[in-house]
């Protein structure tokens, strides 16, 4: 284990933290500041959890935060503002959940990989194209985002229909990720709102689903 990444581990587990991955989060939100006190907040791909507990404590008890994974996520130590859910984020009735807009949303997801790079950025591009599919009946005009994607022929064209979708569209790479990984962050800013023609344009740009994606 390399020395940045023993340091984020053991920290992790000093603070409390299910993951490592916390600290990607946190410093992404010290940075662009995307979550608020009372802030309902969905979380996708939010399994082990540890952005659970980094979006529950920033949004505080008038907040909430709705966790989605096709995997269970163990409710033991996680807030009272915390809903888990396990479904799938295409199919989840977020807002029957919530009763409203969310304010921000984020996504830690990832493909199951192949192994081979090329397939697994189209596929991870793929997942990050499915969920802003459901931002315009999720989250509130002028609200913010942030998802995982590996980086690769997929990626500009991705971070292009974010830019289209919202007022700020970056690319980041916290220093909690691995050196040698190939996963950044897109940070979006200011959602512009629904945009029918928009949107069913952006779906025909989408890259096509590999061979037996699911």
């Amino acid at each position: 284990m390399k020395e940045v990444n023993d340091h984020f581990f053991k920290r992790a587990r000093r603070e409390g933290y299910r993951s490592r991955a916390a600290y990607k989060l946190i410093e992404i939100d010290d940075r662009r500041r995307l979550i608020g006190k009372g802030d309902l907040v969905i979380d996708c791909g939010a399994a082990p959890g540890s952005w659970l507990q980094v979006a529950a404590a920033r949004v505080g008890s008038r907040g909430r935060v709705l966790g989605i994974d096709l995997k269970v996520i163990a409710p033991h130590g996680l807030p009272d503002n915390v809903t888990l859910i396990e479904g799938d984020t295409r199919t989840t009735d977020v807002l029957e959940i919530l009763g409203s807009k969310a304010d921000v949303v984020i996504s830690d997801m990832a493909p199951d990989t192949t192994g081979t790079p090329s397939a697994d950025q189209f596929r991870s591009a793929r997942l990050c194209d499915d969920l802003l599919d459901r931002v315009p009946l999720w989250l509130r005009k002028g609200g913010n985002c942030v998802m995982k994607v590996f980086e690769g022929e997929a990626y500009p064209d991705l971070l292009r229909r974010c830019g289209r979708m919202f007022d700020r569209a970056k690319g980041f790479k916290p220093s909690a990720s691995r050196s040698e990984s190939v996963e950044i962050f897109i940070i979006c800013t200011g959602f512009k709102g629904s945009d029918p023609e928009a949107e069913q344009a952006d779906r025909a740009l989408a890259p096509p689903r590999p061979s037996g994606w699911h």
